[in-house]
């Protein structure tokens, strides 16, 4: 690929196979960046749920704190495993699991010296490489679930590594934001599109190969995904703006937050 040539924004349908490919070379490509521009924020041992801000240490969607010592936790689109460093300091016993090979090279750096131990696992969140029923609770910030094709052959596989009654949360991109541009200041306030256009955003290169690919599904949609997932959906979580938050991440900011949801958290139990 030309490295000056700018890649092409579309609508398009892009499969499985071709999603996956294009999200691990895409994260291979700008896992520097990203944490070169994100790692102040996300910290090195920090569970935070979206660009909002909101901290695991104060939500508790995983369950208490104080409860998770001991629990076996599969992280599902980990990045640099920030948040499973927070789990192992809580005395949970965490995986990590990325596509990206440069991703976890970051979790590898910035673990040189963290106190807890963090698994790391190379590996397709559509084929997880665990027994059944081996981990009690599993979560994903904004990992995996965006960028998959097939989102219910995903929660399958998660279902099937946890136990009976475990618990799965995860955030995406909050469905509204799809209607509107994805601009932090007020061209981003206004509907430019329509909330039932599933069609993904696909990134090309000058062949049409996909660099970078990112799958809509509706607030039913994804609730239907639980479901068909083998999950029970027992809260759905809209992380409000907080005032102490002054940043503007993509099309994150404060003008927008205040306004629309930016991120949509789904806590769901395995149904046995």
């Amino acid at each position: 690929m030309n490295q000056e040539y700018e890649p092409e924004a579309t609508r398009r349908d892009a499969s499985d196979a071709e999603s996956s490919r294009a999200s691990r070379g895409w994260w291979d490509r700008n896992a520097d960046d990203y944490q070169s521009e994100h790692g102040a924020f996300l910290g090195d041992d920090r569970f935070v749920w979206g660009p909002e801000g909101l901290d695991e240490a104060d939500a508790g969607l995983l369950g208490p704190a104080t409860e998770l010592k001991g629990r076996r936790v599969l992280e599902i689109g980990a990045g640099a495993a920030q948040c499973s460093r927070w789990l192992a300091a809580q005395g949970a016993h965490p995986v990590a699991l990325d596509l990206s090979h440069r991703q976890l090279q970051h979790a590898l750096r910035i673990a040189d010296g963290a106190e807890g131990e963090v698994g790391l696992v190379e590996a397709d969140a559509g084929a997880l490489p665990f027994r059944d029923g081996c981990f009690d609770l599993a979560c994903s910030a904004y990992g995996a679930i965006p960028f998959v094709a097939d989102p219910v052959r995903v929660l399958r596989e998660v279902r099937r590594v946890l136990r009976p009654g475990g618990r799965f949360v995860f955030s995406v991109t909050h469905p509204i934001r799809w209607a509107f541009p994805d601009e932090p200041g007020p061209e981003g306030l206004s509907v430019a599109a329509s909330y039932f256009d599933r069609t993904p955003y696909v990134e090309q290169d000058e062949t049409g190969r996909a660099v970078y690919v990112e799958h809509h599904r509706t607030l039913g949609d994804r609730v239907r995904d639980v479901v068909a997932g083998g999950f029970r959906l027992v809260d759905l979580v809209e992380p409000e703006w907080p005032e102490w938050n002054t940043q503007e991440w993509g099309g994150w900011s404060p003008l927008r937050g205040n306004l629309i949801p930016g991120t949509a958290i789904f806590v769901c139990v395995a149904e046995s």
